[in-house]
């Protein structure tokens, strides 16, 4: 099941578009991110959350990803909801930063496997060496 995740991360880290083929359930994708416009849903929305991020990101380097246990655990065999506790390191602006967070999923199983049909992401803390608390985070 987190193998769509893993490459939501590899996308995040590299860019490289090709790193999200078959990761997302099809047109009726929700995304919550920390960037505007914030909600990108429906069709059209994988394609502007892509592009959304890859302008969030372009001033970050040596993003890198972290999980904790997944939480709150609930599947129908056909679609399943967990929260992933995520901590994110790389620098920004020339300083180091840690973000810790809680990624919401819902993922769709598919006859290929299971595909991302909606996600959530929630800063809980934000740390910087450049001396930014909370708030503004980048990843």
């Amino acid at each position: 099941m987190l193998a769509p995740v893993r490459a939501v991360v590899r996308f995040m880290r590299t860019l490289d578009r090709a790193h999200l083929r078959g990761v997302f359930a099809g047109r009726a994708v929700t995304i919550v991110e920390n960037f505007a416009p914030y909600v990108f849903s429906g069709a059209g929305a994988v394609r502007r959350w892509t592009d959304g991020f890859t302008e969030h990101a372009r001033d970050l380097r040596g993003l890198r990803a972290t999980f904790g246990a997944p939480q709150e655990y609930q599947s129908d065999g056909r679609s399943a909801y967990f929260v992933l506790p995520t901590t994110w390191r790389g620098r920004s602006a020339g300083g180091a930063f840690v973000e810790h967070g809680a990624w919401s999923f819902v993922l769709r199983r598919s006859p290929s496997g299971w595909r991302v049909a909606a996600y959530a992401w929630g800063v809980t803390r934000y740390c910087s060496s450049t001396g930014r608390g909370s708030g503004g985070s980048p990843a």
